[in-house]
């Protein structure tokens, strides 16, 4: 989300300045935003049994879309009708990215989450890339979907959770729609503006259900704490780092590195939910991330 704000999800619009001085602190910064994201996403999954999905998901979103009002402070005055109609459909796609996003992380790996979900970005950069060649890593991450399910996503039998994966990729769907009204909304509005207004209408249509899922639990100080430690995780922090890391590193390298999404994600599970890796998985996580930078970079090498 980003991923900034998902999951993976997405990170702001990518539009990165050109690579200058400390490209290796720079690294690290995207690395850091990676993880950051992964770990806030399964600590969320640690809160579903007490304030359930819907629960959690109204309450990240609405501490993170605080946090960005009081920060960004949005203009409301100025703005066309072209310009509130993108806002609103990118609040839409950032409701159904993350409840799509935890929905699946409630029933299957974070690891496994994460690379359906990546097939979304990954699909948008092979479209754009134009070139035959691209094909060929579309066809190496779907080996890795069809492998990390080992057969249960073909046959909806034996293997990953059907509803669980099914999630996953419409979140996957949204990730790339996030990508390019991202892109429309940074075109309208300055700074953090048309962001911060996003993620309140992801509020909006999200807590009602959120609210009556979970009730009183979301008041528990517990919960609230926890909650307030994944809003930062999942999207306070890793946008900071990226904004960073995006005025040294060109837009393509930065691609390159959120490509290595599904790694962390399985390592966050490993690490936070005690979710084991196998060799197989492991194998089939490697291949979408190797579909993913192939991709990247044969969208870069596209002529103009």
């Amino acid at each position: 989300m980003t991923q900034v704000l998902a999951s993976p999800a997405p990170a702001g619009p990518l539009v990165g300045a050109r690579p200058g001085r400390g490209a290796a602190p720079a690294v690290a910064l995207v690395l850091g935003g990676a993880l950051s994201v992964q770990f806030g996403a399964a600590l969320a999954a640690t809160l579903f049994p007490r304030a359930g999905v819907a629960g959690v998901l109204a309450m990240r979103l609405g501490l993170a879309a605080a946090l960005l009002l009081a920060v960004a402070r949005p203009r409301l005055r100025g703005h066309d009708r072209r310009a509130w109609g993108a806002v609103v459909g990118f609040g839409a796609v950032l409701a159904g990215m993350n409840a799509s996003f935890y929905a699946a992380i409630d029933r299957i790996p974070l690891g496994a989450a994460v690379t359906l979900e990546f097939l979304g970005p990954l699909t948008l950069s092979v479209l754009a890339a134009r070139r035959a060649r691209s094909w060929l890593w579309a066809g190496l991450a779907l080996a890795g979907v069809v492998l990390l399910g080992e057969g249960g996503l073909v046959f909806a039998g034996e293997g990953l959770d059907a509803a669980g994966a099914g999630f996953a990729l419409g979140a996957g769907a949204c990730w790339a729609a996030y990508i390019l009204l991202s892109a429309e909304v940074g075109r309208r509005f300055r700074g953090l503006d048309g962001l911060a207004l996003a993620m309140a209408v992801a509020t909006a249509l999200t807590l009602p259900v959120g609210v009556a899922d979970a009730g009183g639990a979301l008041l528990h100080p517990a919960v609230l704490a926890t909650g307030a430690a994944v809003a930062t995780l999942s999207s306070l922090a890793p946008y900071s780092l990226e904004l960073l890391a995006l005025r040294r590193l060109a837009a393509s390298t930065f691609a390159v590195l959120t490509s290595l999404g599904p790694a962390v994600a399985a390592l966050a599970g490993f690490v936070v939910l005690g979710q084991p890796l196998g060799a197989t998985d492991a194998v089939a996580v490697l291949l979408v991330v190797a579909a993913g930078i192939g991709a990247v970079r044969a969208t870069r090498a596209r002529p103009r």
